[in-house]
């Protein structure tokens, strides 16, 4: 299987501060991968390197083929391609889920609105939400607004899904559907780096694991199963 990242010696540093000390890592296509460590570790600017919210200090960055160092790169079409989740939803409140799906389907995309809410109708129900298209975020369980936004995340169905502690505003059984759904895109053919401090959730996905220290990759442990459903 080809490489959906390719991440080598990346480091990064808020002045003084060094948070990523050399880190490599290597994802493949159709991978769903934990990233777990301590507070601090890391882990979540480690995601946010991989999709240039924020800009490594050294290292390179390949992702779907396009190296996200290079400066001739149109950033904003790399991400494009890079679904991303986060722990607090991020939803607009002024717009319904539907909305919050296809505003970038429509503002960064330029699809049609006709376009974009056929693709974001699909995209809801495919999270289990398609008849709550027209629901404000605040008409919605924690849930369904992560339900929301990751239908949001694949609309455009993007080669790699990031999730930044996607369960973590979640209780535990609304936590176990949100993993099953994660599992259910990642079966599908997407890729998936996951930030999570859900220890039990990992041993029970027995997924790829890797682990942060300080800033450095510790572990890279590859397992087989799924035992939560």
């Amino acid at each position: 299987m080809q490489l959906v990242v390719e991440a080598r010696g990346i480091h990064k540093h808020f002045g003084a501060l060094h948070v990523l000390k050399g880190v490599d890592l290597a994802v493949r296509e159709r991978e769903l991968v934990f990233v777990i460590g301590p507070s601090g570790s890391g882990k979540s600017t480690l995601l946010r390197c991989l999709n240039r919210l924020e800009q490594p200090s050294s290292g390179s960055l390949v992702v779907d083929g396009v190296d996200l160092l290079d400066p001739r790169t149109d950033i904003n079409r790399a991400r494009q391609r890079i679904g991303m989740v986060f722990q607090s939803f991020n939803l607009y409140p002024h717009l319904d889920a539907l909305g919050n799906v296809t505003l970038a389907l429509r503002k960064v995309v330029g699809q049609s609105r006709a376009e974009a809410e056929l693709a974001g109708q699909a995209a809801l129900e495919r999270v289990g939400l398609a008849e709550k298209a027209g629901r404000l975020p605040n008409e919605l369980s924690g849930g369904e607004q992560q339900r929301v936004s990751i239908a949001r995340a694949v609309v455009n169905h993007p080669p790699l899904l990031i999730c930044d502690e996607p369960t973590g505003n979640l209780d535990p059984d609304t936590s176990v559907g949100i993993m099953q759904l994660l599992h259910r895109i990642n079966t599908a053919g997407t890729t998936i780096l996951m930030v999570t401090h859900d220890r039990e959730m990992v041993d029970k996905m027995r997924k790829r694991v890797i682990a942060l220290d300080q800033g450095k990759l510790m572990r890279d442990e590859r397992r087989g199963g799924y035992e939560t459903e």
